[in-house]
């Protein structure tokens, strides 16, 4: 009954990488290209990813250069980054967006890893429904005689172990981020 446990292990690993998406557009006082992920700039009447309209880079510590291969798309950027929640105000001087990066308040900070917590605790919450959800498969393999009550019980261990291990991980991600967060 491998299948279950890669199928699960699978499940498993697209929330950790679905929490660390999540983590890369927490911005905690650097400029970092990643807050700008979700962001769709409207591009002769499409939603297009910033990412795909223009070259972004760091040249310093607190500042993100965004250069539009085409200047027509300035305004549409320029305007997508107003109405988000970044809370960042762009700079255009006609040719560049420029997102200059406050240093963040301790009250920010504060906030920000109550959010990184909780964004955690949501992802352990999803570990165990994946757990659940193969528990219960394994449970009805049992019932309907395709399985031994001893392989069940060996296939419920390996799915603890499993989770155990992946609910280590989420801890790992929300400490990374929370001692980034606080690095002043």
């Amino acid at each position: 009954m491998d299948d279950y446990l890669v199928s699960t292990e699978e499940r498993m690993q697209k929330t950790l990488d679905n929490l660390n998406e999540e983590y890369v557009t927490i911005r905690a006082g650097r400029a970092n290209p990643g807050v700008l992920n979700k962001l769709m700039a409207d591009y002769y009447g499409t939603p297009t990813p910033i990412q795909q309209l223009a070259n972004i880079s760091v040249p310093e510590a607190r500042i993100l250069v965004i250069q539009p291969w085409d200047k027509s798309a300035l305004k549409a950027i320029e305007k997508a980054i107003q109405v988000s929640d970044i809370g960042i105000n762009p700079n255009n001087d006609g040719s560049v967006i420029r997102l200059i990066f406050p240093e963040l308040t301790e009250e920010r900070r504060k906030e920000l890893v109550k959010d990184v917590k909780k964004k955690g605790e949501a992802a352990k919450v999803a570990l165990r429904n994946v757990r659940r959800d193969a528990v219960d498969s394994i449970k009805k393999a049992e019932k309907a005689g395709e399985i031994t009550e001893d392989d069940r019980k060996k296939d419920e261990d390996a799915i603890q172990k499993l989770t155990d291990r992946f609910v280590e991980k989420v801890d790992s991600a929300v400490d990374e981020k929370t001692k980034e967060i606080m690095t002043v």
